[in-house]
């Protein structure tokens, strides 16, 4: 069974990115302390993800702590955050608990990333990429 310390953990890693790292803080510029970032969120309910949607750019990642290409996206995530479109809100599901968001939105594969159109509905769907594919994928 995966521990959900080990889902924690990584989603904790994506979360990190929002907050300024202290090492860069005290030698990084004003302007690019302040820089707008791309929002990372937890998935909660479908409620909450359309009013996402509504508000902007929104991509579900529907993550496997077990899935070495999930462990791999999240690291690049965590490594290149500060390039992804900061109008984009991304949402993390849990591949093995989320199964009628899956369903709802066709998803078959571990790592898949599902761009929302502004009702909550599946535009686009893409596996893998990483921060370029997000980018180049979530564009309207």
């Amino acid at each position: 069974m995966i521990s959900s310390r080990l889902l924690a953990a990584a989603l904790a890693g994506l979360f990190a990115l929002l907050a300024p790292v202290a090492a860069h803080a005290e030698t990084a510029p004003a302007a690019a302390a302040t820089e707008a970032r791309a929002t990372v969120l937890d998935f909660e309910s479908e409620e909450k993800l359309n009013a996402l949607a509504a508000e902007g750019r929104t991509v579900v990642f529907f993550f496997a702590s077990w899935c070495p290409n999930c462990r791999a996206t999240v690291a690049e995530l965590n490594a290149r955050w500060t390039e992804v479109d900061p109008s984009l809100t991304l949402v993390i599901a849990d591949y093995d608990k989320e199964r009628e968001l899956k369903s709802k939105f066709g998803v078959t594969y571990q790592d898949t990333f599902v761009l929302l159109d502004a009702a909550g509905n599946a535009i686009k769907s893409w596996n893998a990429g990483g921060v370029d594919g997000l980018n180049a994928n979530s564009k309207l």
